[in-house]
């Protein structure tokens, strides 16, 4: 069963869940979605990631990405690592964040249950790569992660959400990321 979430093609694209502990709601703040924007278009830039879906939720992300460049896990472990570390220094000089003092202890707690972190963690561990084996598949994955915030209430229409990749597909305005599309 182990086997079944692990990145074995580095050839092929993986619907990934980024979770952040504790399902804290960090990203309702447009700093914390811009850091994981920048660090998405640095990966891009520098590491061959490739992004075909995406969508940043309250407090996970939903991806489909493969890679040109680096192995998939060496980039997911880079992206997380520098979100994590960058809005741990956002929220400590922030002083529009209200919710600090009970949002830090809680990545300190988990941070310190873990023997991978020191003091620290923000995402869980797991990613649960899932590989698009099929173009059923990524279209099915694709629906899921623009209609994500239509399930959670926010917009009606999967485009209406600033934060995801729908505004590629729905043939409208170029999304905040680039993509290949694929489909």
């Amino acid at each position: 069963m182990a086997l079944k979430y692990k990145i074995h093609d580095q050839q092929a694209y993986y619907f990934v869940t980024f979770t952040v502990v504790e399902w804290v709601d960090i990203f309702t703040r447009d700093p914390y979605r811009n850091i994981f924007i920048n660090s998405v278009k640095y990966c891009q830039q520098h590491k061959g990631l490739v992004v075909c879906a995406w969508v940043i939720m309250t407090n996970h992300v939903h991806m489909i990405i493969g890679s040109t460049g680096n192995k998939i896990e060496d980039i997911i472990r880079d992206m997380k690592s520098y979100t994590s570390r960058h809005i741990r220094l956002e929220m400590d000089k922030a002083t529009y964040e209200s919710r600090k003092n009970w949002i830090m202890p809680i990545f300190y707690k988990a941070g310190r249950s873990n023997t991978n972190n020191d003091d620290f963690q923000f995402w869980i561990q797991d990613n649960h790569p899932v590989e698009m084996a099929t173009a059923e598949l990524m279209q099915q994955r694709i629906n899921y992660i623009h209609n994500n915030p239509v399930r959670a209430g926010f917009v009606v229409q999967p485009e209406h959400w600033l934060w995801s990749s729908a505004h590629d597909y729905c043939g409208g305005t170029q999304g905040l990321l680039d993509m290949v599309m694929a489909y």
